[in-house]
């Protein structure tokens, strides 16, 4: 018995290739390629209806059973791995339903090569809209708790060692700008999947007059692609739709680290519900932040999945492949749906997740964050260099970690000593100024810089980034409702073909 799908090949495919390429490819791709699938194939029998490749009486008849093809869906299609690939078994249930001479038709001045990478580019474009919508949702919720917890006062770290006062809503809204970028890769890969390959056939166009403009814009797209090689030999965009999706994870993932360690008794900064948390199996105490290690682990899946794509597609030459085309973005769509999933747990924690405002206070007054104030005072008002300002105060700091006195207690006195020690000169500064510095709340208050913590600065840029993010959010819906605008127009036109031609070939079995 020779190849189901072509003469050229006197044998069949062997077991283990059927086992181990083809019934995997067919299980994973037929059912999410489907409506795909039916949408190019209704676009292209129009282009070669109009263009006048095909006859009224054959579009109309090829038109009545692709759409009942679509009403049926992917399971009335009985899949059989001999013959490859998702579009060789559409096409038998096709001329099944109409025979070989029509059914083979539609197949007229296009490739599997084509056709394939039209269904990646409408898969990334998808894909990419889904997930800028569902990361604008995060950093909208991000904001939201940002203005609720603007004044709420709490250590800012570097090398996780206390560094000088922020708040929780400060925290949130640089998380926002952060996640306001990611959205900006995922907007520059959803423009590089708008274009249309359809067309470029197998690497080199056609012969027959097509008009690949029409087919473009009847898929949603804005434009074809300029050259058909590099229609069929690129998968770039899902590459880039990948990479974007890891550096947006690595984003959510040091939130989570931070909410990991904040979460800790040791910290006690926040809390979770019990909703989103597990517990031991032999420990009666334990509450663990299941959600945040879950997000961590999925981090490094997209992480490696990404460096899988790359790594796919890595000199292989330039033109179709099945390892350029095919296994090189069989990652991007799994990394797609894990970043869907993280993105829905990422909203969960950041609206779900409660500071604790005594806390977080308790330790900024404590914890030697606000004396980067104490040095800025010695420098506007006892006229020292900011270096020898450092100096002094670090004096200062080490007296009182060696007294075991906290911030709050540093005295007029302790900064007089350490500034004849440092400078050999007295440094007198009055009470009510150190305890204003040594306040975290109003340290925060005082950093009126641009981008600074102050609650009034990061209320007003608050406003700011959520503007940027419903222009955004504008974007993605605008090519979402073009999309579906197109997929709507396409129907009513593939139905006004089917009317317009009552002497079509009758669907066989309906």
């Amino acid at each position: 018995m020779e190849s189901k799908v072509s003469s050229r090949l006197k044998q069949p495919l062997a077991k283990e290739v059927l086992e181990h390429i083809f019934l995997p490819r067919l299980n994973r791709e037929f059912h999410a390629n489907f409506e795909m699938l039916n949408q190019i194939n209704l676009a292209h029998l129009l282009m070669l209806r109009e263009q006048g490749i095909l006859d009224a009486g054959a579009s109309a008849g090829l038109a009545e059973a692709l759409l009942r093809m679509q009403a049926e869906g992917p399971d009335a299609v009985a899949l059989d791995p001999a013959r490859e690939e998702a579009y060789f078994n559409y096409e038998a249930h096709l001329i099944k339903l109409v025979g070989q001479e029509l059914g083979g038709r539609l197949h007229t001045a296009r490739s599997r090569n084509d056709i394939g990478a039209t269904i990646d580019r409408i898969r990334a474009r998808d894909f990419a809209a889904r997930i800028g919508r569902a990361l604008i949702d995060v950093a909208e919720a991000a904001l939201a708790r940002a203005e609720t917890f603007a004044h709420c006062v709490m250590p800012g770290y570097t090398h996780m060692q206390a560094a000088q006062p922020i708040t929780y809503g400060y925290y949130l809204s640089a998380l926002a700008d952060a996640w306001t970028r990611d959205v900006d890769r995922l907007l520059h890969a959803l423009d590089t999947a708008d274009a249309s390959p359809l067309g470029a056939c197998a690497l080199a166009g056609t012969s027959f007059p097509i008009d690949r403009a029409v087919t473009s814009s009847m898929l949603g797209f804005t434009q074809p692609l300029p050259n058909a090689l590099d229609g069929v030999a690129s998968r770039d965009f899902a590459l880039e739709l990948s990479a974007a999706l890891s550096i947006m994870m690595i984003t959510c993932s040091r939130m989570v680290q931070d909410f990991y360690i904040w979460s800790t008794p040791e910290f006690g900064y926040l809390s979770f519900p019990d909703s989103i948390a597990s517990t031991s199996s032999i420990m009666p105490q334990k509450k663990n932040p299941a959600v945040l290690e879950y997000l961590r682990g999925k981090t490094g899946h997209l992480i490696g999945l990404t460096s899988a794509a790359l790594a796919t597609v890595k000199s292989t030459h330039f033109t179709h492949s099945g390892d350029s085309s095919r296994e090189s973005t069989r990652t991007c769509w799994e990394a797609c749906e894990e970043a869907l999933k993280s993105l829905a747990l990422m909203k969960l924690l950041v609206e779900q997740v409660e500071p604790n405002p005594a806390r977080m206070a308790s330790r900024a007054s404590e914890d030697f964050s606000t004396v980067t104030d104490l040095a800025d005072l010695l420098v506007r008002k006892a006229d020292a260099s900011f270096r020898d300002a450092h100096h002094i105060i670090g004096a200062v700091v080490r007296q009182a970690l060696d007294l075991g006195m906290p911030a709050r207690e540093i005295t007029p006195a302790m900064i007089r000593a350490a500034s004849v020690q440092e400078l050999g000169r007295e440094i007198l500064l009055e009470a009510e100024d150190i305890e204003a510095c040594l306040d975290p709340v109003r340290n925060v208050a005082a950093r009126q810089s641009a981008g600074g913590p102050a609650p009034r600065l990061v209320l007003e840029h608050i406003e700011e980034q959520k503007a940027l993010l419903g222009k955004k959010r504008s974007v993605i819906d605008a090519t979402v409702q073009r999309v579906g605008d197109a997929r709507e127009q396409l129907q009513r036109r593939i139905r006004v073909l089917v009317s317009s031609d009552a002497g079509a070939p009758a669907v066989q079995g309906a």
